[in-house]
């Protein structure tokens, strides 16, 4: 980030072939490990299950959702799993959803009883925010089916309010996110739709060794259209797809990610699409969009100059010029996509960032530009797990990979970590979901990632080398976080950006608290606010290592 020039977007993508060379080791960055993997020692004992039995059904290979997010407004982040079961057989659909408590330091506890596995659907993802302003996190859980938006009464329990609200959307939902895209005070949602797919239409495919696999979404040439609700008050939304023009493009709707990438300060939609051309929707400021992708230089990258397979996406201001810049991930034998904002356009710059070479090697699904180390830098983690079975696989599962972290550095380019993937001892699994957040509330992000047909991952930070920081914790006058808002921090004589969102990577909702790594730095000298509906407000000096709740007056 820091006295960098690049901007970027990360989408990974779901439509793959086989690597057929081994991965050469790259040059080690540093020997000792960023994260420990300790997801059983702390009580979080979920198993996903994709059903698979027999027949390969699409859906399941793109299953495996999961966020992070604070049911109980005690401070610390709670986690929720979502349970993906059986295509064929609904009675095989427990366990369903589950919810874990956090105890407060980092370790859970499962919630029995708390509604919040609720729903009929085959689970894919997760989004997290109060749409009815009451002061609690609601969750909207996206399924293969019915979706199913869950109240928060503030007690750890959940209350299915999705026929009342009217959100239930029956399709094939992937990543969704909230935020206030018409200024007026309340969380509007926006849901990625994948294929129009049945079992009935499922397709027998058979990958490169000619066994039975995953088929190509191009194989059903059956796109779908995203959904754009309008939150009316009180919890109780409007189908505004169409009237908003987001029915003048179709797609293979995988990642998602808002922001203000026009530079306008209104919320604009990015969607990574797989197989097809990714879509900018940028907000035209009277409730309408218009998909400026093609003219902007993001639908498709250099690479080629065809669409490639985008599944998980970030942004972030990675080169301190404050604008957001972009990046999508792809599937094996396809590089990521990362694009820097240049203001009217933006330019594909992945060839710039060192992510190229390694990065193909692997499908790439749930990703984060986050501060791991603190040093006021992006770093880059990428979850990955093949969606078509690999003869030369280390692992019993023939879909498992290995995780990717990057540290960044300057000018925007990233350094492979080893170990590979950030641990001491290889992390091999079919990974979906990353969902990042501080855990056990010592500063340093976590990481939750979701693995396919495997337990879930929760990997600790225990970096040795990290700075200091400062954490924000931005709220309306509601007590809501405030989705959209945007920070920009000074220290010394430069300026860093960040965003509060929490609806980015791959099916997942992350912690909406804003975490600003300094490095040697002792303090902020001053916060420059910019709310949603366009006001600005300049706050004073803050200290280190500590968080921070501001609330809009």
């Amino acid at each position: 980030m820091r006295d960098s020039c690049l901007k970027l977007l990360v989408t990974c993508s779901l439509l793959g072939t086989l690597a057929c060379t081994p991965p050469t080791e790259p040059q080690e960055d540093t020997p000792e490990p960023w994260f420990q993997e300790d997801a059983a020692a702390r009580g979080l004992t979920f198993v996903h299950r994709s059903g698979h039995d027999g027949r390969y059904l699409m859906p399941e290979a793109a299953a495996g959702g999961g966020g992070l997010f604070d049911m109980d407004n005690d401070g610390d982040l709670d986690a929720y799993l979502v349970q993906s079961g059986s295509l064929t057989d609904p009675a095989k659909r427990t366990p369903g959803n589950q919810l874990f408590e956090n105890l407060g330091d980092g370790r859970f506890r499962e919630v029995q009883d708390s509604g919040a596995g609720a729903g009929s659907g085959y689970g894919m993802g997760v989004a997290c925010g109060d749409v009815d302003d009451d002061g609690d996190v609601d969750l909207y859980v996206t399924n293969f089916g019915p979706n199913t938006l869950l109240l928060n009464d503030g007690s750890g329990k959940f209350v299915d309010a999705t026929d009342v609200a009217g959100v239930g959307h029956d399709g094939w939902g992937t990543s969704a996110g909230f935020f206030d895209y018409d200024r007026d005070g309340d969380l509007d949602l926006f849901v990625a739709n994948y294929l129009n797919w049945q079992e009935s239409t499922e397709l027998d495919c058979a990958n490169p060794m000619g066994e039975p696999d995953y088929c190509s979404p191009l194989n059903y040439d059956s796109p779908s259209m995203d959904t754009l609700y309008r939150n009316d008050g009180e919890g109780r939304f409007t189908d505004v797809t169409v009237a908003a023009g987001l029915d003048a493009g179709f797609g293979n709707g995988l990642g998602f990610v808002f922001g203000d990438f026009s530079g306008d300060d209104w919320l604009d939609i990015f969607v990574a699409n797989d197989g097809i051309g990714d879509q900018l929707w940028v907000n035209q400021q009277d409730g309408t969009f218009i998909d400026r992708a093609l003219v902007a230089g993001v639908a498709v990258d250099l690479e080629g100059g065809v669409p490639k397979a985008g599944m998980g996406v970030t942004a972030g201001d990675v080169d301190d010029d404050g604008d957001l810049d972009l990046m999508v991930c792809n599937l094996v034998d396809e590089t990521d996509s990362v694009y820097r904002n240049e203001g009217e356009y933006f330019s594909d710059v992945t060839a710039r960032t060192g992510l190229g070479l390694v990065s193909r090697r692997y499908t790439r699904f749930g990703l984060g530009w986050v501060d791991f180390d603190l040093d006021g830098e992006f770093d880059l983690f990428q979850a990955n797990g093949k969606v078509m079975r690999s003869p030369s696989s280390l692992a019993e599962d023939g879909f498992a990979e290995i995780n990717l972290l990057f540290k960044g550095r300057d000018q925007g380019s990233f350094d492979e970590v080893l170990p590979r993937g950030g641990t001491t001892e290889p992390l091999i699994a079919a990974s979906r979901a990353a969902a990042f957040g501080d855990i056990d509330d010592d500063g340093a992000p976590d990481i939750l990632v979701v693995n396919k047909d495997q337990r879930a991952h929760l990997l600790m930070n225990v970096h040795e080398d990290v700075g200091n920081w400062v954490r924000f914790r931005v709220l309306e006058r509601s007590g809501r976080d405030a989705e959209g808002a945007v920070l920009f921090a000074s220290v010394g004589d430069h300026t860093e950006r960040q965003d509060v969102r929490s609806g980015y990577s791959y099916l997942a909702c992350n912690d909406p608290r804003v975490t600003f790594g300094l490095g040697e730095a002792t303090k902020i000298d001053a916060l420059e606010i910019l709310w949603v509906d366009g006001t600005r407000q300049t706050l004073g000096a803050f200290d280190v290592n500590q968080t921070h709740t501001i609330q809009r007056d």
